[in-house]
């Protein structure tokens, strides 16, 4: 069953207060020095839960964070969590503000693997290839 409307404004919402306050009221040393961005919010059906999907866009090295940053990430989180419910409640009238459930969001990290696996294809090639052979066509069109 898909995802309700109700819960899909919710979780934009949700989403926008937390990178809100990522960005003025939450001083976590661990948040600050890397660039945290909040890249979902999925509430479920009776609103108990919201899953709350970070993404660490760059470290200081400037590669990806280890295993362990992302750990340390979302221990922060987990500090800042009843932090985050107060304000949610201040901003969103609910008689029961969602429990926040964080989990990193490793996408930006595959995207970047499986466009190196492409590259190694060598798919480049097949694009000129193609366009040799549109060539060609066009050469036998202009004969008829």
């Amino acid at each position: 069953m898909g995802k309700g409307y109700r819960q899909g404004r919710l979780g934009e919402e949700i989403k926008k207060i937390i990178s809100e306050m990522l960005l003025k009221e939450i001083k976590d040393p661990k948040l600050l020095e890397n660039m945290v961005s909040i890249s979902a919010v999925e509430v479920t059906g009776d609103g108990s839960y919201a899953t709350v999907y970070v993404s660490v866009l760059g470290t200081e090295s400037g590669g990806f964070a280890t295993e362990e940053q992302k750990a340390e990430i979302l221990q922060a989180f987990g500090r800042a969590k009843g932090l985050m419910k107060r304000e949610i409640g201040k901003n969103i009238k609910l008689r029961h503000v969602p429990e926040l459930l964080f989990k990193m969001d490793n996408s930006m990290e595959y995207g970047v693997r499986m466009s190196k696996l492409i590259d190694g294809l060598g798919i480049e090639n097949y694009t000129n290839d193609q366009q040799e052979g549109r060539s060609e066509l066009d050469d036998i069109l202009k004969d008829l």
